[in-house]
């Protein structure tokens, strides 16, 4: 290979000596994307948590009674949907960037090839995305949570602080199996399914709205069973402080274990499209 500067002959870059040295050298790229795409979420980041707030915490709540027997401890129903609505926010942004994104860096725009061209392996790129998936969920959901504090939901304020870090855990827990489904499809026609029989559902019956006890025995223990009622339980235990340590481990686990089998895998199945 030859430098036309005239400096004589060029280095070739050298592989990266680890993981995650290898997905910070993706660090351009993602703020690249960023900076041309953070005007296509501003209403979604900054307007849609306040009118969520304001319409199904205040309007509507104002006609729920506030039974702490009935609302797991919260002493208004917004207080008990307030922080059932970040998780489920977070799920949200799970579903919208590792869908057709996704798809289409494999399909459309083809760049995860051009990034497997260079030293990186499918592993740094699945981190890197994964990396920039969580901050940016951690953005928006710290601000609809800033939105939030008005309202006195919150019962302290370490609380809301650790409430906010386990959104990261939330959107991983749901970001991979998400993008491994995406790197998994042959058309993007797929994605109406799980949209439909899955963002949809989860929202509506994993105890963001409403106690998933009144689903009654079976419905509660299917429900129990999906990651979202992980996180909204568990960010609605730190909210309202009144924290179940042992269960709290638990959804920690559950949701720390999910992410890892399915950023796994999600590996396995990137190295799998890019050489086939």
């Amino acid at each position: 290979m030859v430098d036309y500067a005239g400096s004589g002959p060029a280095t070739p870059p050298t592989a990266p000596s680890g993981l995650v040295s290898g997905a910070l050298r993706m660090g351009d790229y993602w703020l690249t994307v960023l900076a041309r795409t953070w005007k296509g979420g501003v209403i979604t980041t900054f307007v849609t948590p306040f009118f969520y707030v304001l319409a199904l915490g205040v309007l509507l709540g104002g006609f729920v009674e506030a039974d702490p027997t009935t609302l797991e401890g919260a002493d208004s129903y917004l207080a008990f949907v307030a922080p059932g609505m970040v998780a489920a926010h977070a799920m949200t942004i799970a579903f919208s960037e590792m869908t057709y994104p996704v798809y289409g860096m494999v399909k459309w725009q083809r760049i995860y090839f051009s990034m497997i061209a260079s030293p990186l392996t499918a592993a740094h790129i699945v981190l890197a995305q994964m990396g920039f998936l969580m901050l940016r969920t951690l953005f928006a959901c710290g601000v609809f949570l800033l939105v939030l504090t008005p309202f006195g939901v919150f019962e302290t304020w370490w609380g809301v602080l650790v409430a906010w870090l386990v959104q990261g855990l939330v959107v991983l827990a749901f970001g991979t199996p998400v993008m491994l489904f995406s790197l998994s499809i042959k058309g993007e026609e797929s994605f109406a399914l799980i949209f439909r029989l899955g963002m949809i559902p989860l929202t509506l019956f994993s105890g963001t709205f409403f106690p998933v006890a009144n689903l009654g025995p079976v419905l509660e223990k299917i429900a129990m069973a999906s990651p979202l009622w992980q996180g909204v339980n568990l960010t609605r235990m730190l909210a309202l402080g009144e924290i179940d340590w042992a269960l709290a481990a638990i959804h920690v686990g559950y949701l720390g274990v999910l992410a890892g089998v399915c950023w796994w895998l999600a590996v396995r199945r990137l190295g799998e499209r890019l050489v086939s």
